[in-house]
């Protein structure tokens, strides 16, 4: 990653795929609550347990033992209590081995940042659209595409950094919105299709990879592994089908006959 340039974000659930995109110089893997979808198969982020995560988060930080693990807390983990949130978000850091946490906040939660960062929980503060809130707020949306829903995302931006956030985590608001949020803030802005101002991007992997079927408009693939696994679980099944195995790898130790030792036992 050069001094100053645009870096890249992107999530990751496993220790194999975190070993290929630390290999491929992606400095920051986001262990996000989308592992819901993309791994359980459930219906939303909501329904992300903690416990899991935790040990998503500690099983990408050993495959990239080198990049920044950010780890996404997820729905009820740290709404409730503070001194609950702060006990989870510590697990993070001890158990998982995250370099930080990832909340998804609006002004609200200035307070709950602050106490975080006392305890030296490094938070990123995730603004804009929301998934945990797609309940409340009656299905995905954009966020900031009016002036005055704007200006409060840029004071919220304000406050949650004053308050000790160490990044911004901007989710689907107007480029216009984005720009102000950078030029009003001094800590690094992570878009997730909000424009080309932020100072890293985030996309999900598997969406570049091809493996949904649908991406959003900031996530087109850049590969077509879907295509490419599919592929190969029919060359699989073929060969099976056909014997085709290829010659096998083990023998018996020289010296041992299956068949003379069966008959040995049958003459006894």
């Amino acid at each position: 990653m050069d001094e100053g340039s645009p870096f890249a974000a992107l999530t990751c659930y496993d220790a194999t795929t975190a070993r290929w995109l630390q290999r491929a110089g992606v400095p920051v893997l986001l262990v996000g609550d989308t592992a819901a979808e993309m791994i359980l198969g459930l219906p939303g982020t909501i329904h992300a347990p903690l416990d899991f995560l935790i040990q998503l988060t500690a099983a990408v930080k050993r495959g990239a033992p080198n990049c920044m693990v950010m780890a996404d807390m997820p729905f009820l983990s740290y709404q409730a209590d503070e001194a609950e949130a702060i006990r989870n978000a510590g697990r993070f850091l001890v158990e998982g081995r995250a370099d930080c946490v990832k909340l998804e906040v609006d002004g609200t939660f200035t307070g709950l940042v602050s106490q975080l960062n006392r305890a030296g929980i490094p938070v990123v503060a995730h603004i804009g659209s929301r998934p945990q809130q797609v309940k409340h707020d009656g299905g995905y949306r954009a966020a900031g595409r009016t002036s005055a829903e704007g200006s409060r995302l840029v004071e919220e931006a304000r406050r949650l950094e004053e308050a000790g956030a160490t990044m911004l985590l901007v989710e689907a608001v107007p480029a216009q919105v984005t720009e102000a949020i950078v030029q009003r803030t001094s800590i690094p802005v992570i878009g997730c299709g909000a424009g080309p101002a932020c100072h890293g991007q985030v996309v999900v992997t598997q969406d570049l990879a091809g493996l949904t079927d649908w991406q959003p408009a900031f996530a087109k693939p850049l590969a077509d592994l879907g295509a490419a696994i599919t592929s190969l679980g029919e060359n699989w099944v073929k060969r099976v089908a056909s014997g085709n195995l290829g010659e096998h790898p083990y023998t018996m130790v020289p010296g041992e006959d299956l068949k003379e030792r069966s008959a040995e036992r049958s003459a006894t």
